[in-house]
């Protein structure tokens, strides 16, 4: 039950700091959606 309760927890403190993470380091959708190579019509 312990390490049931740890993979829970582990868990929602990864899906929570997920978004942030990956948007401070540059792979967001708008980031990975946007460029030069990237044509808009």
């Amino acid at each position: 039950m312990k390490a049931f309760l740890s993979a829970v927890a582990a868990m929602v403190v990864i899906t929570a700091a997920a978004p942030i993470v990956l948007d401070k380091i540059g792979f967001s959708a708008a980031a990975s959606g946007s460029g030069s190579s990237v044509r808009l019509d």
